[in-house]
């Protein structure tokens, strides 16, 4: 893992704390974005927690370099600002995640653990702002009553954050039948990734 915070001290402090996370192994730090991407030449790190506002290059624009370079690493977006443009832009530069540093250490960590595990993770207080953006992607839902009871259930443990293999396990299917299921209800939703379905359930059906 990569951590990316201007400021020093919170830096160094991520460190520590990821560090002793026995699954986590922090690669490295940087500054700003540019560092970040300059990082990820060198150690190409699975995963990046990256702040937004940071002097050189921001967050958002780091993110949308390692994106366009690296595929494979994941970004989580770390940050104390819920402004809607930043939102949005990390979401569109392609940032599987974005929590906020309010947030106690281990749900920190557990948000991590989610995104390496492919999930997509979204504070709820940013969930609004991401549903208006589908909103103006226009990608409007079909009608709720058009999912059976089995894609609701799915759809809820995808917004939950879980795994294929972890919701086989909880419901007894294959790992297949549930990639299946998630091919499906983004076909049906017209949603376009995890992201989206978990933003699609947050804002329909958990009230």
């Amino acid at each position: 893992m990569l951590i990316v915070d201007d400021d020093a001290l919170i830096r160094d402090g991520l460190r520590i704390l990821i560090g002793l996370e026995k699954d986590f192994e922090v690669v490295g730090t940087a500054a700003n974005g540019q560092e970040a991407f300059a990082r990820c030449r060198e150690y190409m790190p699975d995963l990046v927690l990256m702040d937004i506002r940071m002097p050189v290059m921001d967050g958002v624009l780091g993110t949308k370099m390692i994106k366009q370079h690296f595929e494979s690493v994941k970004v989580v977006i770390l940050t104390t600002f819920k402004d809607d443009d930043y939102i949005k832009e990390a979401v569109k530069a392609g940032a599987e995640g974005y929590i906020l540093k309010n947030q106690p250490s281990d749900s920190i960590i557990e948000s991590l653990r989610a995104v390496g595990k492919g999930n997509a993770v979204f504070e709820r207080e940013v969930v609004h702002t991401l549903s208006s953006m589908l909103r103006e992607e226009k990608q409007a839902p079909p009608e709720l009553s058009g999912l059976t009871d089995r894609e609701l259930q799915i759809l809820a443990f995808v917004a939950e954050g879980l795994s294929n293999k972890e919701i086989s396990a909880r419901l007894y299917l294959s790992e297949g039948t549930i990639r299946n299921y998630v091919t499906g209800l983004l076909e049906k939703l017209q949603l376009r990734d995890r992201t989206q379905l978990a933003i699609y359930y947050l804002k329909h059906f958990d009230r």
